[in-house]
């Protein structure tokens, strides 16, 4: 038994590694690297820490040199559904009644096993799997995946530390503990920390999990699976279930013990999940917990005060790193036709000298998007644009999937606010720029908050402080997280809390003390020390 306060360490940010020429940790990750390409590996499920195999496997592929295999991995039907939900409710008899600190220190483990030894294998699927250059995966899953582990933790204490007032004569206390049943965590290919993120956040306040890793990102998930059970996270506590949406969605959303989603991926597939636990509700034991972060069509807006080779910078990262498949990454832009002239020369000299290919090539800046359906998704908007008289193409439009996705960074000029490379989700390397009359400054603003249905992020651009505030008040609900005189990307674990609202999702703000308490849920206790001995009150003593 525990006889003292616990106070868990302050968590401060990750270090990025620079991966500089002749760096121990580039020697580390090249080599890593070439380990992990040498052999085809099996991915089984695991469900209650057992490893299970199913028969019905799947090819994982390089995005960016589909004809080469990794491995397979085995998917998971309604029998297996059945198992997992089975192995985590048994799981969290034990889970739920550990002592909080001793879940904080596996976390914490795994937060250094991350940072340490798991650290090149870690990054090196995802730039094999997920095509992410050595920048990208090391913010994503080496720091951001760390970060989130270290403040989640912090954040359980902090909100444990909130009690209620006691007056004399009593004691009053609050209890935090998890919610019945199971979490189901849905993750995005995009990100492998949001993959780690979903199953252990509710995990690190007691509760259980199965896990569904979008099927383009399986090969990083396994890996992960492997570092949790190294950091000492209890068999059944996370079961891996790959597969099919409707074969491993559909039964899980149909269960009565479902306590909650944490899901990150597309609208359409959110609002089909939530209608179907609404379908069911009368038959669940609880009202599921439901929080997503979906789509998004993030936006940039300049002001005639902008700092234009600024914005060129920040146009291009915002656009194009991990080749426009972020949630956050910048889709629409306005900027008024007084600086259009000096803003399009600059940066369509700065784009032509983008590289693009292999990420195993530290050179290149972009490498291939995620998969096949996804080129084909992306380059119909570009054939679209290509084809309208109200837009023109001033940088890209090429692709090319021979050897892998690849598409060029692609920036469309419209002449018409509402096109649908403004209004639509893409998730590739397509930036749509629309230029607005300067004294329309009023009537654009309007356009950027009403042209999408999203809210994720956006950002603002001027050196005019008054206009920064009018801005930022016109935009106050079109973005979550919302920049000034930055992109719209690259948000951070415990300095900017991500999500959005309107069509973007719940905005529980992943990163965030706000995320952990869904995951929580409390008992008032009161405690009275000298009960009263007599039921009458003294009101009634006379008429």
């Amino acid at each position: 038994m525990s006889n003292a306060y616990f106070k868990v360490p302050h968590p401060i940010n990750e270090p990025v590694y620079s991966y500089a020429p002749n760096s121990p940790e580039k020697d580390a990750l090249k080599n890593k690297l070439k380990e992990l390409q040498s052999k085809k590996i099996e991915i089984p499920l695991i469900i209650g820490g057992k490893e299970i195999t199913t028969g019905n496997t799947e090819e994982i592929r390089m995005p960016h040199n589909h004809k080469k295999v990794l491995g397979i991995y085995h998917k998971a039907g309604a029998r297996e559904v059945k198992m997992a939900i089975e192995a985590a409710l048994e799981a969290r008899k034990k889970w739920a009644e550990m002592p909080w600190e001793h879940r904080a220190a596996i976390f914490l483990k795994a937060a250094d096993l991350l940072a340490g030894s798991w650290r090149s294998t870690i990054n090196a699927a995802t730039m094999l799997g997920q095509s992410k250059t050595v920048y990208q995966a090391e913010i994503d899953s080496a720091c951001e995946l760390v970060d989130f582990w270290r403040f989640n933790v912090y954040y359980m204490t902090q909100l444990m530390g909130e009690q209620p007032y006691s007056p004399r004569g009593m004691w009053n206390r609050s209890e935090y503990r998890p919610l019945e049943g199971f979490i189901f965590a849905v993750t995005p290919f995009n990100f492998t920390s949001i993959a780690g993120n979903l199953p252990t956040a509710p995990a690190i306040v007691g509760n259980v999990s199965l896990w569904k890793p979008a099927s383009s990102a399986v090969y990083s998930a396994y890996f992960l699976m492997k570092l949790f059970e190294e950091a000492g996270v209890p068999a059944g506590v996370i079961n891996f279930v790959p597969g099919s949406g409707s074969q491993v969605g559909d039964p899980v959303l149909e269960s009565p013990d479902l306590a909650g989603i944490h899901f990150t991926g597309s609208t359409s597939v959110f609002q089909g999940m939530w209608k179907k636990v609404g379908d069911n509700i009368h038959r669940m034991k609880y009202y599921p917990r439901i929080v997503g972060e979906t789509g998004g069509k993030d936006f940039i807006f300049a002001h005639n005060t902008a700092d234009v080779d600024a914005l060129v910078v920040a146009v291009i990262r915002g656009a194009f790193e991990y080749q426009g498949q972020k949630c956050s990454a910048a889709s629409r832009m306005y900027i008024p036709n007084s600086i259009w002239a000096e803003f399009k020369k600059k940066y369509v000299a700065e784009v032509k000298k983008i590289k693009m290919g292999d990420p195993e090539d530290f050179t290149n800046f972009m490498s291939a998007v995620i998969d096949k359906n996804a080129f084909k998704n992306i380059t119909a908007y570009i054939d679209y644009a290509k084809k309208s008289k109200d837009a023109e193409i001033i940088t890209g439009g090429k692709y090319d999937d021979s050897v892998g996705y690849f598409i060029e960074p692609t920036t469309i000029v419209t002449t018409d606010p509402k096109f649908k490379t403004m209004q639509e989700e893409i998730f590739g390397p397509v930036l749509t720029i629309y230029v607005y009359d300067d004294n329309k400054f009023d009537e654009a603003l309007e356009l950027c908050d009403t042209t999408s249905p999203y809210a994720l992020t956006g950002c603002v651009w001027s050196q005019d402080r008054e206009v920064l505030i009018k801005m930022s008040n016109k935009l106050r609900n079109a973005a979550g997280n919302f920049y000034i005189n930055d992109k719209p990307t690259a948000a951070v674990v415990g300095q900017q809390p991500f999500g959005g609202g309107r069509a973007s999702g719940t905005n529980d703000k992943a990163g965030s003390a706000m995320n952990i308490l869904r995951w929580m849920t409390a008992r008032s206790l009161k405690e009275t020390f000298d009960p009263p001995k007599d039921w009458k009150y003294p009101f009634m003593g006379a008429k």
